[in-house]
């Protein structure tokens, strides 16, 4: 495990010490990656080149109101398909893993048209309609798994209390499933702020582009320049992997508790 930590690991050490490496000089040949001198104004200059601040604050305000509303929508999807009997349980499922099956860049044209259609594109907001649609099936099902495992009896009994679905869901469902509710959170969390083609083609003013997509705009820049660029990449990469890392802390702690 250790091996392959390090394998994965590999890239985001390469683009660490690359940051740190003296600009306008030809890139490392093979791996000779250590920095020499290590030049860390490299992260202050990038917004020289880039208005980063106002990319991450974009990407923070599409992350902060998707990730809630994916949690939202596919926690309350899951739950109804575990509250299905028969025939509708097995085709709400057979729906779900169908739907994963449809290749991405099928949807990018539909998004567009529908979107469009409705006024609703071109604002910072814009890729964050997406979690309306639960984001992917896949959360939905992994919130199933979850509430498949609470007691069939707990749910009765809730309901004979006179709970509404809603005080279901909230009251007895998502405490339950507390580990998928911190994996679909941390999952959905990294997908948008690291997500490129869903802006690409809804969001056209660049005041309105997430860190991810303005960060392409130093990719073009001349090859001499690349440690600027790696230091931006950085900067957008690190709140993702801090994500990653509290999340999976809090997914354990939630599995141990139950």
């Amino acid at each position: 495990m250790a091996a392959l930590s390090l394998l994965f690991l590999a890239p985001l050490a390469v683009m660490v010490l690359g940051s740190l490496q003296r600009p306008l000089q030809p890139p490392p040949d093979g791996l000779d990656l250590w920095p020499d001198p290590v030049t860390w104004s490299n992260y202050a200059v990038v917004d020289e080149f880039v208005p980063l601040a106002r990319l991450l604050l974009n990407s923070l305000l599409l992350a902060a109101v998707a990730v809630p509303v994916t949690v939202v929508v596919t926690s309350m999807a899951g739950l109804a398909i575990v509250q299905s009997r028969g025939r509708t349980r097995t085709a709400l499922v057979a729906l779900s893993v169908l739907m994963m099956l449809v290749p991405a860049s099928a949807l990018w044209v539909p998004r567009v048209v529908v979107l469009r259609g409705l006024g609703l594109t071109d604002t910072p907001l814009t890729v964050a309609l997406l979690a309306l649609a639960g984001t992917t099936p896949f959360y939905v099902l992994l919130f199933a798994l979850a509430c498949s495992r609470i007691p069939t009896s707990v749910l009765e009994a809730a309901e004979l209390e006179g709970m509404s679905p809603y005080a279901v869901w909230r009251r007895v469902a998502l405490p339950l499933a507390r580990p998928a509710v911190v994996a679909v959170a941390t999952l959905s969390f990294v997908y948008y702020w690291s997500t490129f083609m869903d802006p690409l083609t809804l969001v056209a003013s660049p005041r309105h582009w997430p860190a991810s997509l303005g960060l392409r705009n130093l990719a073009e820049m001349e090859a001499a320049l690349y440690p600027i660029y790696l230091a931006g990449a950085v900067i957008v990469t690190a709140p993702a992997v801090l994500m990653f890392l509290v999340g999976q802390r809090a997914f354990f702690a939630s599995v141990e508790q139950r």
